[in-house]
């Protein structure tokens, strides 16, 4: 899947100009395959855009205004839900791709795909103490080598514990 950039070469707007360069950067370091495509110099990409941007996202005056993103023919939105998409650590959801293993997005989505949901509400019929406690487990068990080591931690914080209390049995 090729994300589609549609972009101004010759604006003459410095707003407009920051909005594409903040768009392309973060795809170029998030290293999404993306295709920038420019309205400007091509009637065929300004035409395309325009008719493909849904009416409920297009300004009062009808004529979007770049960037516009695109996942092939489906569209994504604008700057504006970009960068609310970026703020959310959303954006591999908002490009319509998934996420890298690993990443913060990819980790999230995994806890909620592993949680009951019911009606839209993530349920699991314990307390609040308790969900937490399950979170923290699912987030380790994302990470292996972390419960490896977590594991480890306590084992060894438990031998050195029965190493004192000894200790403390022999000196009395």
């Amino acid at each position: 899947m090729v994300i589609k950039v549609f972009l101004a070469s010759s604006s003459g707007s410095t707003a407009i100009k920051k909005k594409q360069q903040d768009v392309l950067g973060f795809l170029e370091a998030l290293k999404v395959d993306y295709a920038p495509l420019d309205i400007a110099c091509n009637e065929d990409n300004r035409m395309w855009m325009r008719e493909n941007v849904p009416v409920e996202k297009k300004p009062t005056n009808g004529i979007p205004l770049p960037p516009q993103i695109f996942n092939e023919e489906s569209y994504c939105g604008d700057y504006e839900t970009f960068f609310d998409a970026k703020e959310d650590n959303a954006v591999y959801a908002f490009l319509g791709l998934p996420p890298p293993p690993g990443s913060k997005e990819a980790k999230e989505a995994f806890i909620l795909e592993n949680l009951p949901v019911e009606n839209g509400t993530i349920v699991n019929g314990t307390n609040d103490a308790e969900d937490e406690e399950n979170l923290e487990a699912e987030e380790e068990n994302l990470d292996d080598d972390t419960l490896k080591a977590s594991v480890k931690e306590e084992e060894a914080q438990e031998e050195v514990e029965d190493e004192e209390a000894k200790q403390e049995e022999e000196g009395e």
